[in-house]
């Protein structure tokens, strides 16, 4: 008697099992480990940090082990085409798709190809950066040189945001004084060190630079061969005006704002000044099944709604700035619209 009375118990526990399992599943579709790919191979920069900061929130949130793998834009592409399960996801910034309208090697149609996450953060500390003891001391004071027939030597990382930025920049010369953007040349180089150098050996007029970066030679003096100054920041004044008060290093936020638009006006049509936000996005693999988007749209929404990410993000100079996934892609789908148009014509 006992032991058929345990034969049903266990008969009844099995199928108790079988009917809550799904439904465990369902309501926890990503459980264990979560891979985060970046579109970078350096651990110091900024994909790298805001990848990390959100990866910590996403650990204690849903009880998982999110782990950011600093592989590059090719292996992190790679990875994310393998992975339908959402056991790795894809942290990176517009790159992503201005790589593939610039026609860079190994980036395929963002939108076509992948599924685009949420956007997480911005980045507004891009910037270019001239030397102190320049005759250029302004943005306009570089347009108005280019206009004069002076030859200005912007150093650049070919391909992303730092191309997108001087074609801005060439544009504006175009709009403001046609045939004169000719004067506005490029010079193509690698690191942040290396389009440093290029300024410390007057090999160029402009870098693009950031303030996190850069901001520690701008207060150096004017006599050291070192010195720097901001020029222009592309970041939208509303979007610095969101940072901390204290800025970053010794350059309080009021100050950063000289530099933005309409202070520092670099214009995109002769009516509007060009702007552009660097931002940081999930990014999925095509296939992922709705129901993880979902997942972690949910817990990104309580994340930011409990308000502790944007301090750890604010003291690092970085602006929070989440948007589920499908807000995301429509708002993403014209940052690139826009950066087609002027990259056709500057090209």
């Amino acid at each position: 008697m006992k032991r058929r009375l345990l034969g049903m118990c266990l008969l009844v526990s099995a199928a108790v099992g079988l009917a809550a399992g799904p439904a465990v599943a369902a309501d926890k579709p990503i459980s264990g480990n979560l891979r985060i790919v970046i579109g970078s191979s350096a651990t110091s920069g900024d994909t790298y940090q805001n990848a990390a900061i959100i990866a910590d929130e996403l650990s204690k949130k849903l009880d998982i082990n999110a782990k950011v793998d600093a592989v590059g834009v090719s292996a992190a592409f790679q990875a994310l085409s393998r992975a339908k399960d959402g056991s790795t996801v894809m942290f990176f910034h517009d790159q992503s798709y201005l790589g593939h309208l610039l026609g860079l090697k190994g980036y395929d149609d963002l939108f076509a190809t992948y599924k685009v996450g949420p956007t997480i953060s911005i980045n507004p500390g891009d910037a270019f950066v001239g030397v102190k003891d320049s005759k250029y001391k302004t943005i306009e004071d570089v347009i108005e040189g280019a206009n004069k027939g002076e030859r200005i030597r912007v150093a650049i990382q070919p391909g992303g945001v730092s191309e997108v930025y001087y074609g801005a920049l060439k544009n504006a010369v175009k709009v403001r004084y046609p045939g004169k953007e000719a004067n506005i040349v490029s010079v193509k180089t690698g690191s942040q060190g290396d389009k440093n150098q290029l300024l410390f050996d007057r090999q160029a007029e402009v870098i693009h630079g950031s303030v996190q970066a850069n901001e520690q030679y701008t207060r150096l003096p004017g006599d050291d061969q070192k010195a720097m100054r901001f020029l222009w920041l592309p970041a939208r004044k509303a979007t610095i005006a969101q940072a901390n008060p204290e800025g970053m290093g010794g350059t309080s936020r009021e100050e950063l704002l000289k530099f933005t638009s309409p202070n520092a006006s670099v214009t995109l049509d002769g009516k509007r000044d060009f702007t552009f936000d660097k931002e940081f996005f999930f990014i999925y693999n095509k296939d992922m099944d709705p129901k993880i988007v979902a997942y972690l749209d949910k817990a990104l929404s309580e994340i930011f709604a409990e308000g502790k990410v944007q301090v750890t993000m604010k003291k690092a100079f970085f602006i929070p700035n989440f948007q589920p996934s499908k807000e995301a892609e429509g708002y993403l789908k014209k940052k690139a619209a826009q950066s087609q148009k002027l990259i056709e014509a500057t090209h």
